[in-house]
């Protein structure tokens, strides 16, 4: 192993957005909230159970594509809504309105309260990239970019597959490991030989599915167990545990 806590064949990192690089996985999670907790409420009454922010949130929307999440939930209460389009707006009774109406409140919360790092993360890229191995950012958010400048880390990162390209490039999202894939094969640098940093049991199961060559597990929620089960070669509370912050 390399003073990085990598395999010595590893030649690119690509590290997941929310959870891992920064703190918005429990703003995401407020923003899924916020939205299922209103819809179920008008769908199902007042005593409707409401969204799970960690349970839920683990299960069926952390990693994914937003209408991929708005479906996974709403499958799992045994909902079925009109698909709708993406322009559709946040209030409509459809896949992509209730998609707008967390994204809508996401950004709302960002603007309120900022984005936090997780220096040890950025301590960690550093070091990763002083080491000489290429680097990616892989997120499902359309919002990446802009969280990326918002911290001043758009440089760290030598190719960046989001939500963006990822409509762009038609990439199914996590689980599926096409943007991962992508995030490689843009580096030049086969999966075996690239390493995948993520939080979220999608995040995993797209490692695993991808044949990458190691697969490092974030427990920022205390589901250490669950990120092994989905793939993870090892879990770690904060990157700086791997080393590379000298």
């Amino acid at each position: 192993m390399t003073q990085l806590g990598l395999p010595d064949t590893i030649q690119a990192c690509l590290f997941d957005l929310d959870g891992v690089v920064t703190k918005t996985a429990v703003v995401h999670a407020a923003a899924w909230k916020e939205t299922f907790d209103a819809f179920l409420r008008d769908h199902e009454g007042p005593d409707a159970r409401p969204f799970d922010e960690v349970a839920d949130y683990d299960e069926y929307v952390d990693g994914r594509p937003r209408a991929d999440g708005v479906r996974s939930f709403l499958k799992s209460r045994g909902i079925e809504l009109p698909e709708g389009g993406p322009d559709d707006p946040p209030d409509a009774g459809t896949v992509q309105g209730l998609g707008n109406r967390k994204n809508e409140l996401l950004l709302e919360k960002i603007r309120t309260d900022g984005v936090e790092p997780y220096e040890g993360t950025l301590r960690y890229l550093a070091a990763v990239r002083a080491a000489g191995l290429a680097t990616a950012i892989v997120s499902s958010s359309a919002n990446c970019q802009d969280v990326l400048r918002s911290i001043d880390a758009e440089d760290l990162f030598d190719v960046r597959i989001d939500g963006v390209v990822a409509a762009e490039r038609h990439l199914p999202g996590k689980p599926k490991p096409d943007t991962f894939l992508a995030a490689a094969a843009d580096l030049g640098v086969p999966p075996e030989r690239a390493a995948v940093y993520e939080d979220a049991l999608a995040g995993m199961d797209a490692g695993r599915a991808g044949g990458f060559g190691y697969v490092v597990g974030l427990d920022r929620t205390g589901q250490a167990d669950a990120l092994y089960a989905h793939g993870a070669h090892i879990v770690v509370k904060d990157l700086a545990e791997l080393g590379g912050t000298q």
